[in-house]
């Protein structure tokens, strides 16, 4: 079996190599069949390796750890870097973390962070907390980490469009340029991409196929210089408020506004 694996790891050294000298020469269709024979090759060596001798004992299988919507949406807004409406961590959860989040799963879940929070300050590692408005109350539908540093937590005038440029950098940062070019990204991260790119100026060329990250990232990056230096003193303004106003709840859930004071007052 070593002789068939070593000759199996040398034919996969061979068609790397040619896949990248195809791609370096825009010669994708070569590229392609290569990256379809490449992925036979691979397969067969997966199963010869896992095949296990009849001598010995076959372990017993290991349940998967369940992971849960808290720690999903983590995952999520980790990878993002930036806060971030329901949808957009349930489309990166299930285009990049294996998850299965429904938005649904999302709707009660600041609360009970906030619960949770109350009933045990800092008792675990990280909240998923609110992004704060100029009001310092919290954004509508907007998450975040409570292990950020306060100001990415707040949300000034331009706030919204760095935070989506932001999270377009980090989503295009985790594909493979050239499986983009080939057509072969999964297709949850390609309709991820080409939804982002259509809002960015220059990011997307026209065609029918998924954008390429590269260029996604070069053109996000270019705007958000225009954005980046006023929206960092509005939001650092914001969270001099927040640290001087709001106490440890708040200033991670956002403190009461009026009208929440009354709805609470008539409900009783």
């Amino acid at each position: 079996m070593s002789d068939r694996l070593d000759d199996l790891e040398r034919r996969i050294d061979e068609l790397r190599a040619g896949v990248r000298r195809a791609m370096r020469v825009k010669d994708t269709a070569t590229a392609r069949t290569l990256r379809a024979e490449l992925r036979g090759v691979e397969r067969t060596w997966d199963a010869l390796v896992s095949a296990a001798p009849a001598s010995e004992p076959t372990p017993e299988p290991v349940a998967p750890r369940l992971v849960t919507v808290r720690e999903q949406v983590h995952q999520g807004l980790t990878l993002l870097g930036a806060c971030a409406q329901p949808r957009l961590i349930v489309a990166v959860g299930q285009a990049f973390c294996g998850g299965t989040l429904r938005s649904n799963q999302l709707t009660s879940l600041r609360r009970d962070e906030a619960r949770s929070f109350k009933a045990s300050p800092y008792g675990r590692p990280f909240y998923l907390c609110a992004a704060l408005t100029d009001r310092l109350s919290p954004a509508r539908g907007l998450l975040a980490v409570s292990t950020w540093p306060q100001a990415r937590r707040m949300v000034g005038p331009l706030s919204p469009r760095v935070d989506f440029l932001t999270c377009a950098i980090a989503v295009a940062g985790q594909l493979d340029p050239d499986l983009a070019e080939l057509g072969d990204l999964q297709p949850g991260a390609a309709r991820l991409l080409s939804r982002m790119a259509r809002n960015i100026p220059g990011a997307a060329d026209g065609d029918l196929g998924p954008p390429d990250p590269g260029r996604v990232i070069e053109a996000a990056r270019t705007e958000l210089a225009v954005h980046v230096e006023r929206d960092t003193h509005d939001r650092a303004e914001l969270a001099e408020r927040a640290a001087s106003q709001l106490g440890d709840t708040a200033r991670l859930f956002g403190a009461a506004t009026l009208s929440t004071v009354a709805m609470k007052e008539i409900t009783g």
